[in-house]
């Protein structure tokens, strides 16, 4: 437990001293959530959406934005304490734990992040149900952050890996969210990491509602990427030579 929470405090602090970190979590959210909003006042009314287009865009931008932040810090987050991680191992420490750590750190700093986007969002979208609309932002931030996390462990090139985050985050925003540039998509893209966020997301502030059936499905899809991210993570440990527990 002591060392669980040594590497809680270890990591949170070494999210603060990177500058760009805190300007990313800070300002990203109003740029990213206007910029979208205006990008959809833009585009033609559509038959199958009731909602105003520029509020469409600036919920769209809000759940993009938390999902493009927390993707890109698992991101980092594995791939700079990489060796770090392997000293550690090989002094001991237990890479269950080290894993442990770093994902209820990203999940913390995650939910930081939802909460800025959803104040952002606050000042220019009314919701139905604030409380929802928090939770689900925090919600796809999570998802987001554990792929970021899976991309990491995975690929640990930060060139490479920051492009298949931003790439995927980008085409699963843009396919999952209601545009008429992107209504005849393919069924597969209700797999897509954002597609059952995005639709709690519009239903809590549109409706004030939400269907358990895609809270289910998030829920699952966060339980696999754990299990996904643990194993890849012990298996690179492994390889280092260090752990055997």
């Amino acid at each position: 437990m002591n060392r669980f929470a040594v590497g809680i405090r270890s990591n949170v602090r070494t999210f603060l001293r990177t500058p760009l970190n805190v300007v990313l979590a800070l300002v990203l959210p109003l740029v990213v959530i206007e910029g979208w909003g205006q990008a959809m006042a833009g585009l033609p009314p559509m038959p199958t959406v009731e909602a105003i287009p520029l509020d469409l865009g600036r919920v769209l931008g809000a759940i993009f934005g938390v999902a493009i932040i927390a993707g890109l810090m698992g991101l980092v987050q594995m791939i700079s304490a990489r060796e770090a991680d392997r000293r550690l191992v090989q002094t001991g420490y237990s890479p269950r734990t080290l894993l442990a750590t770093r994902l209820a750190t990203l999940a913390g700093v995650t939910i930081v992040v939802a909460g800025v986007n959803f104040g952002v969002l606050w000042l220019t979208v009314e919701p139905e149900a604030p409380l929802l609309v928090f939770a689900f932002l925090a919600l796809a931030g999570v998802v987001y952050a554990f792929l970021g996390a899976l991309v990491g462990a995975v690929l640990p090139r930060l060139f490479e890996g920051s492009l298949v985050v931003v790439f995927l985050a980008m085409m699963d925003a843009f396919l999952s969210g209601d545009s008429p540039l992107a209504a005849d998509v393919p069924d597969f893209v209700q797999y897509f990491p954002l597609y059952h966020p995005k639709e709690l997301l519009q239903s809590a502030v549109f409706d004030g509602t939400f269907a358990a059936g895609d809270l289910a499905f998030v829920g699952g899809y966060v339980l696999v990427l754990l299990v996904l991210v643990t194993a890849v993570f012990g298996a690179t440990m492994r390889t280092s030579g260090g752990w055997s527990a």
